[in-house]
This record gives structure tokens, C-alpha cells and sequence, in this order.
């Protein structure tokens, strides 16, 4: 770009942020981290945040929730209802759906993501628009998240899971991937010694852990009882090994049972790092063969499957 362009594109830049401000549309960016970045007049109205203020889109669900305001939250578990939506946002380049917001309107929502994180958000009013399909329409949507969904812990069940896993191996980018099987640690005894409520709890908290730590990129499902999958995409070993290592870490200091102050937990994962052209089956089978190695070394660790 030479320097009497450059003047140009920054005018454009200016010309086009303030129509934005400007746009009846709701216009907002979130960060890799799903924290608000910036958000023009209509987004803020409609969500009820404040200027100046860049909640991520967890606190904005979970303040539209207990206000009754801004987007129709329907659901009794809040923190279960952020984590299936989680599991869907941001996982596609694109993505499109109707959203409600509790005064009556109706939006049509876009999501654009890119690779590092960074997301778009687009919605445009269509309350005016024919109802005759939208009850159906939106019975549609609800059944495709049920069955993409672990009821418990509200992550990606694991037919969802591996689709998504099979969706990041058939692209070109981001490479390199990595999956984490990760199993908590003598789970049975908890269950035995505790009850079947508490091990829930527990394995609603390893949930909890887990999204917590992982980027908005990255897949999160339950794929059997206490059995976990991670999915890694646009990281390489290292780093992909930095953030289980971190998982894992908080899991130790984790007390999600206030009745037993003194009761904590443990998982183990196997990490591999997947070769062009293989299968999820066949990734998720070598992070298995991992996993394995981990708790026969004594569990509460992590192994690396070789290439």
C-alpha cells in the first residue's frame, strides 16, 4: 500500500465505523476470548449494556437471565444453557439462526469467525416477516441442539463431538489439531462412597473446568460417563499440552462439594496431534492409547500418543 493510499483506508475504516454507529442493525465484535470488543448503539440497547462496558457473552446471557431482559434465555440452569449454546458458538466460519429478545422483537443472527478466535456478530430485525413457519422453524433448531447435546453438562454430546472433530480434519485450516481424551480419576469411588448425585456434580464441574479454560475455537464433549474429549485446533503440542496441563491444575484445587470440603479430584488425558489425511476415529483412538498410558504411569498426568 503506498502512503496516498493509505490516508484512504483509513477514511473508509472511519467512514464504515460510523455507519455502524449509525445502522439499525446490531453490529458487535467478540475476541478470542468471547469478551465484547465493540458494539454499536443498537447492540448495546437491545442487550441492555452500558457504554464503556465489555462484558463476554457468558455475562451478557447471565445478566439478560436474571433481569428478564434483552435475549430470551428459557431455561431453569442457566450455567447449562451457556455451555450448549458454547458448544456451537464459534465452532463454524459461519453461522445463522433466529434469536428473540424480550421486547417482542425477532432477529435474524450472523456469526462469522475467523480462525484466531475473533467473531462477528450481525443481527437484523424481521419481526415484520410472515410467522406461518417460524414455530416450526424454531421446534427445528431446539430438536437439532437436544440432540447435539449432553443433558447434563450441557457440552457437545459425543455424536456431535466427532462431527466436529471430523469438521476441523476435513479443513485445510487451522492446522496443526490436537485432541485431549481425557477420564476422571477412580470416578467410582465417588460414586460408590458419595452417591450418584454428587458424581454428578462433579462431572458437571469438570465441565465447567474444562470450557473455562479452553478458547472459544476449541471443541468440548462428553463422550461417555466420566470420558471427555478436547479438541485443539491451531495448536501444535506444546501449546495444546500447556492447556490440559492448566485444565488439570485446576481440576486439583476444585471443591464442587461443599458438604465435603476436604474431597477433591483428578483426571488423566492422553494428548495426540493429528496426521493429514486420518480419520476422528482413528485420532480419538490414538488419544485413547495415550490416555491409558497415563493412568497406568499413575494417573493425574498427562501422556502424548506418538505420530
Amino acid at each position: 500500500m503506498t502512503e496516498a493510499e493509505l490516508p484512504l483506508e483509513q477514511g473508509l475504516a472511519e467512514i464504515m465505523l460510523r455507519l455502524h454507529e449509525d445502522s439499525p442493525l446490531l453490529v458487535a465484535l467478540f475476541d478470542e476470548h468471547d469478551r465484547l470488543r465493540h458494539a454499536n448503539p443498537a447492540w448495546r440497547q437491545a442487550y441492555f449494556i452500558g457504554p464503556g462496558e465489555h462484558p463476554t457473552w457468558a455475562e451478557i446471557m447471565r445478566d439478560n437471565h436474571a433481569h428478564k431482559h434483552g435475549a430470551v434465555v428459557d431455561t431453569d440452569h442457566i450455567e447449562t444453557w451457556i455451555a450448549s449454546i458454547s458448544a456451537r458458538r464459534g465452532k463454524l466460519p459461519y453461522r445463522a439462526f433466529e434469536a428473540d429478545l424480550c421486547d417482542g422483537r425477532w432477529l435474524w443472527m450472523t456469526e462469522t469467525a475467523q480462525a484466531q478466535g475473533w467473531m462477528l456478530c450481525i443481527g437484523s430485525e424481521i419481526t415484520s416477516l410472515r410467522q406461518d413457519s417460524r414455530a416450526l422453524r424454531m421446534a427445528h433448531t431446539k430438536a437439532l441442539a437436544a440432540a447435539q447435546t449432553d443433558n447434563l453438562t450441557g457440552l457437545s454430546n459425543r455424536r456431535h463431538g466427532m462431527q466436529l472433530l471430523q469438521d476441523a480434519l476435513n479443513q485445510t485450516e487451522p492446522w496443526p489439531i490436537c485432541v485431549a481424551a481425557i477420564d476422571l480419576d477412580h470416578f467410582k469411588q465417588i460414586n460408590d462412597s458419595l452417591g450418584h448425585a454428587a458424581g454428578d456434580r462433579v462431572i458437571c464441574d469438570f465441565a465447567s473446568q474444562m470450557q473455562a479454560g479452553s478458547r472459544r475455537e476449541d471443541g468440548c464433549a462428553r463422550i461417555g460417563g466420566e470420558e471427555f474429549l478436547l479438541i485443539l485446533p491451531a495448536a501444535g503440542l506444546p501449546q495444546a499440552q500447556a492447556i490440559v496441563e492448566r485444565l488439570l491444575g485446576r481440576v486439583r484445587q476444585s471443591r464442587p462439594l461443599p458438604e465435603h470440603p476436604d474431597h477433591g479430584y483428578t483426571c488423566s488425558a492422553g494428548l495426540a496431534q493429528a496426521i493429514w489425511g486420518e480419520s476422528a476415529e482413528a485420532l480419538l483412538g490414538r488419544a485413547d492409547k495415550a490416555l491409558y498410558l497415563a493412568k497406568a504411569e499413575g494417573r493425574d498426568r498427562i501422556a502424548i500418543a506418538p505420530e
